[in-house]
């Protein structure tokens, strides 16, 4: 007992020991609390000094967003303001350039736009996700419209009394830039359903130094590859279904539209893939696209509708095989952009099937171009042969401050010539090899459309960003055209400086 007494003493004297050693390790009084975070809804100014995504205006899961992009300029060659146009104003030389103007120059950076969208969680790790989108003409309100651009101008020659048009995938409503619902899981990927983006127009926006900006850069500007691989209206695809899933750092993609023009698809049948991913500050993705009688519409200018409706367009039918490669690789500061893209189109195989006409010109279709329905009237075998688009880009942007960046790129588009020799059976639409004036010097604008030529843009710009959500931006496009891309021009170049403010919320 006497030895158990004893051993009882010596460790409770130990544990006191320990128990004394420990305490003095302790902290002698609490640690202070984490800083609360700022509240960015204490005052206007630090609501704009906050991101949309640290500092959303969301309420019961509904996030309301959209930017205002509002600006003026100068062009040597300037095409008149037309507030149905998604673009405003025609910052490349175009067949509606016309004398040197000064002009308010809306969605310079990018389009102004209002949306709703929503990302609910609904068990661990899946959410319903959904965007409703429209973009729109800060000047006037109109909601963005190519195809009534060119009703607006439908019977107007060119040059200079036309305003600015041109065909795009945006065709007014409330849904002219995406509306779409779906499911997304942090492994499985995102699966969503309506109006979305091609794979084309995403990888076009990502891998461009100015994000495809109108005022900026070709890509984004240009009604002939405007992110549609040739066709603009093919940008966006209305009740398609678009997956996609990343995997350390690798990722994949897939779009298929459902149904044809009468679900206000700028083509009658269209799908693209992607496979991309990201290491080590280098990113890159390429995308397969096909379309099936991909529509591009038109004006007429001063053509006879021969008793035809004057609102009736001019529509250009093609099947589209494309590739698109987009890279850019981040270093500090520093972005390098670069990017190529080739496009085949080509009369559709069953022209004859569907357009059973005897007419070189065609038959009248009322094309529902992004649920608006504009009377349109065929061109008959468009492209006797192919044409073979081309697209290369490469550009930089570097940070000079954490709130401002310098932006430089250079953007040269070609195609080949797709006339071809005389005959009997060529439609009178067709050009052949006679009209291109390779040998000699031809008149400015002489050469046929599908006759070789191209066309190069240079921009620079620079974006200061005071506060988070305000950027104010300034810079300059110089463009020229050449060959068959100049058919119907009166001028060969153009120089468009534009300086503008965006806000977003």
């Amino acid at each position: 007992m006497r030895l158990l007494k004893h051993l009882l003493l010596a460790t409770a004297a130990g544990l006191l020991a320990a128990s004394a050693a420990q305490a003095a390790d302790l902290p002698t009084k609490k640690a202070a609390p984490a800083p609360d975070k700022p509240n960015c809804y204490a005052s206007f100014w630090t609501w704009l000094d906050s991101t949309a995504a640290d500092c959303p205006l969301t309420y019961a899961g509904i996030t309301f967003y959209g930017t205002v992009d509002m600006g003026a300029g100068y062009e040597t060659h300037a095409t008149k303001f037309n507030n149905d146009f998604p673009n405003g104003v025609q910052e490349l030389v175009n067949k509606t350039s016309g004398n040197a103007k000064w002009q308010w120059v809306p969605n310079g950076l990018s389009q102004s736009n209002v949306g709703v969208k929503i990302k609910e969680q609904i068990a661990p790790n899946w959410y319903i996700v959904g965007d409703v989108n429209f973009g729109f003409d800060p000047y006037s309100f109109q909601f963005a419209n190519g195809p009534r651009s060119l009703e607006d101008n439908n019977l107007l020659a060119s040059n200079p009394t036309q305003s600015a048009n041109g065909d795009s995938s945006r065709a007014g409503g409330v849904d002219n830039t995406r509306a779409y619902v779906g499911v997304s899981n942090t492994t499985f990927g995102t699966l969503t359903f309506g109006r979305q983006y091609a794979l084309t127009n995403d990888l076009s926006s990502a891998y461009d130094p100015f994000g495809a900006a109108y005022a900026f850069s070709l890509i984004g500007t240009s009604g002939t590859v405007e992110q549609g691989t040739g066709e603009t209206e093919t940008a966006r695809e209305n009740l398609s279904f678009k997956y996609q899933v990343a995997y350390n750092g690798l990722r994949a993609a897939a779009i298929a539209q459902v149904g044809g023009w009468d679900q206000g698809n700028g083509a009658r049948a269209a799908y693209q893939v992607d496979l991309g991913g990201d290491w080590n500050g280098f990113s890159a993705d390429a995308v397969y696209a096909y379309a099936k009688d991909a529509v591009k519409l038109g004006t007429w200018g001063t053509g006879a509708l021969g008793g035809l409706p004057a609102d009736t367009l001019k529509a250009t039918l093609a099947d589209v095989n494309a590739g698109v490669f987009g890279a850019k690789y981040k270093w500090q500061a520093l972005t390098v952009y670069g990017g190529y893209e080739y496009a085949r189109l080509s009369s559709p195989s069953d022209f004859n099937t569907y357009y059973p006409v005897a007419a070189a010109s065609g038959n009248i279709y009322n094309f529902n171009s992004s649920w608006s329905d504009y009377p349109a009237q065929v061109q008959k075998n468009a492209f006797y042969k192919p044409e073979i688009l081309q697209v290369l880009w490469v550009g930089a942007k570097y940070g000079i401050l954490s709130n401002l960046d310098a932006a430089v790129g250079y953007y040269y588009m070609w195609q080949n010539d797709y006339t071809t020799l005389t005959g009997a059976a060529v439609p009178a639409n067709v050009a052949t090899a006679s009209a291109c004036a390779a040998a000699a010097a031809p008149a400015l604008g002489a050469n046929h459309g599908s006759c070789a030529g191209h066309t190069e843009a240079i921009s620079g710009m620079l974006d200061w960003r005071p506060v988070k959500r305000v950027d104010i931006y300034g810079g300059v496009m110089y463009s020229a055209v050449t060959g068959g891309m100049e058919n119907g021009f009166t001028h060969p170049n153009n120089t468009a400086v534009t300086g503008g403010v965006r806000v977003a919320f």
